[in-house]
């Protein structure tokens, strides 16, 4: 008989997920990976600093890590008229063997003396191409593999393995480049890339997936279906504005810890440990979120993120700003979960790779354009009012969304059509 312990394991909302003949078989090369990029966080920034001018290191450093992510947007609209209409576990091998021969390719040119700033930062760029793709191919093979009641519980899965490797990683990265240097640690992530795309390749059946678009197809047809589609349009445009509002924090935060609390770096990373820590747990909750409206969660999940980051920006005590930036990344975790799920509802799964590759093209912007808008705001009026006002800016942001969103709550959720229609083309 099983056990207790048997039996609640079963009842999970994850079991489906972790029990799946298939994807069991992907997520341990998934996991490796993740670790690897978590540990590519701290690499990249150490090798950037090695490789460029003294004087010139700050620059180089943000350029190393936008060149890290930023192609991708480009590589959505470059290669969309190829990759359109593949199936998810090809799009995602491809972006893993990609990732793995460009990361691969710098402790090479290391070992022939030929690596450069420059250099370091063009094979850092080609790296990043098949990103959003990738990102894409994954939540695509969810919805190929599972049925949608298990698409949450599934994205959350991928969810807690990136927030784990983002606690676990940056302090290995530590120990490992005091040992052997930062060159090796990003052959070390190429090598868990390589075996991410040998897990695609050996655990996953080859199929074709779904049909391949016409020659003509145009490179922006995921652009096209999200413009059409106005739940999938206000969903971009509410993630894009909380992604972009929170920027600003990555530069107000550690010069709010150095100017007005006058410490250390090891409160700075007690502050972003916190919020892993809250973001894992957020994570591991957001499974048991399915039966909830996925809409009205999505946008409360920005309006409660903006509540918890006010204690910051209002100068509250350690003693209080300390948990609630926990509860932030707590609040913030199963965001990415909801709003996927929203996309996997809203969309069939042949046009779901394209429209997933667009949504990240313009999210992976985001961020960086708050930060970059961090620096003149945090010099205009300081570092804690630039953190009260990103934390009020994100609340009434949830809340215009939350007022938009409101006279279509009698009607059924946005995708629910298309769900009917995809299922019984099934």
């Amino acid at each position: 008989m099983p056990t207790d312990a048997a039996r609640f394991s079963r009842s999970s909302p994850y079991w489906p997920v972790v029990s799946h003949p298939q994807l069991r078989r992907v997520l341990p090369g998934l996991a490796v990976s993740a670790l690897g990029d978590g540990m590519a966080v701290v690499a990249v920034t150490w090798l950037a600093i090695q490789l460029a001018p003294h004087g010139q290191r700050h620059t180089w450093i943000a350029v190393a890590m936008a060149a890290y992510t930023v192609p991708s947007a480009a590589g959505t609209v470059v290669f969309g008229r190829l990759l359109r209409g593949r199936g998810g576990a090809q799009l995602a091998g491809w972006d893993a063997i990609l990732r793995a021969s460009a990361l691969a390719a710098i402790p090479l040119a290391h070992l022939a003396g030929v690596l450069t700033i420059g250099l370091y930062v063009a094979l850092l760029a080609a790296s990043a191409l098949l990103h959003s793709w990738g990102s894409a191919g994954r939540f695509t093979l969810i919805a190929e593999l599972l049925p949608q009641q298990h698409h949450l519980p599934a994205n959350a899965v991928l969810s807690t393995i990136g927030g784990f490797a983002t606690i676990v990683g940056p302090p290995l990265a530590g120990i490992l480049i005091g040992w052997v240097g930062p060159v090796w640690v990003i052959a070390i992530d190429a090598a868990t890339f390589a075996a991410l795309a040998l897990t695609y390749r050996l655990a996953l059946p080859a199929n074709d997936g779904p049909a391949r678009s016409e020659s003509g197809a145009s490179r922006t047809a995921g652009f096209g279906v999200i413009r059409q589609n106005p739940a999938l349009l206000g969903l971009l445009v509410l993630s894009l504005g909380f992604f972009f509002l929170f920027g600003p924090v990555y530069v107000a935060m550690p010069i709010h810890i150095t100017d007005d609390l006058h410490a250390s770096a090891t409160l700075l990373g007690a502050y972003y440990t916190a919020f892993g820590v809250g973001g894992l747990t957020g994570g591991l909750v957001a499974g048991y979120l399915r039966h909830w409206p996925l809409r009205a969660t999505t946008i409360g999940i920005v309006v409660a993120f903006g509540v918890a980051m006010l204690p910051l920006g209002l100068g509250a005590p350690v003693g209080v700003s300390l948990p609630a930036f926990a509860l932030a990344g707590f609040i913030w975790a199963p965001y990415m979960s909801t709003s996927m799920a929203l996309f996997q509802r809203s969309t069939s799964t042949a046009q779901l790779p394209a429209v997933l590759a667009a949504n990240g093209a313009i999210l992976v912007l985001a961020v960086p354009l708050g930060t970059m808008l961090g620096g003149p705001l945090v010099g205009a009026i300081g570092p804690r009012p630039t953190l009260l006002l990103c934390a009020v800016a994100i609340v009434a942001l949830g809340l215009i969304a939350g007022a938009i969103a409101i006279p279509r709550r009698s009607s059924r959720l946005p995708g629910d059509a298309a769900v009917t229609e995809v299922s019984a083309s099934r």
